[in-house]
């Protein structure tokens, strides 16, 4: 459950416990309730099933990255980034708070390490540091842990901490960046991914420090128009938020669309709804029509140039 890891905006990921209940639409075709509990029966998603806890081992991964810091740090000029978690939630409320209490006390002990933790539960933040607390004084142990949660939720954060929401669409950026804004957080942070529809104009009294954004991949993917993502980009590149473009998904702008790619879906935006067909890109030498047609090629093959470039900016600070 810890790894070496192949997400573009993270070196590690780490997963304290898995198991998780779905509260968005971002959550219908998640991978990993796909890979967890449809595929390797390891756990069971939903309201009331029990989450399960990853080993003794695995938590003493994120130790061993904390000593190669300096080694880390002099090939690649920053620190070492974990993302907590990408098979859980780390505050899911039906998460026993204890498994937090220690999640939060290997956070304090491996201070090299950057940790961003992206939640579709934001609002859960402040009370859950506060059960945090609460439990730590009330047995009277670890009493330097006790001191940093104080910290954090006085407004002094932890500086090797991030916190992320997810947001899929308009809806859930209204009802949720000013939520996250009210954490203490020394980076925070969106993740636009996947996104299912256009965000239309951000206020910029909820920009945060940092925007991913990014399609859907796996069985049952849902397109994303580039002018959605385009626009995202130009407002982060306006206020000067970091802008990194993860991926296309399943499905991409005709520019990406290698020659000869034989008969594929397509999708085209019309009335503000997604219209599906099929195209023979072989019969058409490599000819694609412009866009909003997209293309389902799949992960690989979409990559992930948005109008012919990449785009892997960070909080520039740090």
């Amino acid at each position: 459950m810890s790894e070496n890891s192949k997400i573009e905006w993270t070196d590690h990921t780490f997963n304290p416990w898995s198991g998780c209940t779905k509260v968005s639409p971002g959550c219908d075709h998640c991978y990993a309730e796909h890979m967890m509990d449809t595929r390797l029966h390891r756990v069971h998603w939903g309201p009331g099933q029990p989450r399960v806890r990853t080993s003794d081992a695995n938590w003493r991964e994120p130790v061993k990255w904390n000593a190669r810091h300096e080694a880390f740090f002099a090939e690649h000029g920053r620190r070492q980034r974990v993302f907590c978690a990408s098979l859980a939630d780390v505050f899911d409320n039906e998460v026993d708070p204890a498994w937090r209490t220690d999640l939060f006390d290997l956070i304090r002990a491996t201070p090299n390490l950057d940790w961003l933790m992206l939640t579709k539960r934001i609002g859960n933040v402040r009370p859950m540091l506060a059960e945090a607390l609460s439990i730590v004084q009330h047995y009277g142990i670890r009493g330097a842990l006790a001191t940093w949660i104080a910290c954090w939720i006085d407004g002094d954060p932890p500086a090797n901490v991030w916190i992320g929401e997810t947001i899929v669409n308009r809806q859930e950026m209204l009802r949720d960046a000013e939520k996250l804004l009210a954490v203490p957080s020394r980076v925070r942070f969106w993740s636009v991914e996947p996104m299912l529809g256009a965000l239309g104009g951000i206020p910029a009294s909820l920009m945060p420090d940092w925007i991913i954004c990014g399609g859907e991949s796996g069985h049952g993917a849902r397109p994303m128009h580039p002018d959605w993502a385009r626009d995202l980009r130009d407002q982060c590149a306006a206020a000067g938020v970091p802008f990194l473009f993860k991926q296309w998904g399943e499905w991409t702008p005709g520019e990406n669309v290698e020659r000869h790619t034989g008969i594929v879906k397509t999708a085209d935006w019309f009335a503000n709804e997604w219209m599906y067909g099929e195209s023979d890109l072989a019969s058409e030498g490599g000819h694609v029509d412009d866009e909003p047609d997209l293309y389902r090629v799949g992960k690989k093959e979409s990559g992930r140039h948005l109008d012919g470039r990449t785009h892997d900016e960070f909080p520039g600070h740090l």
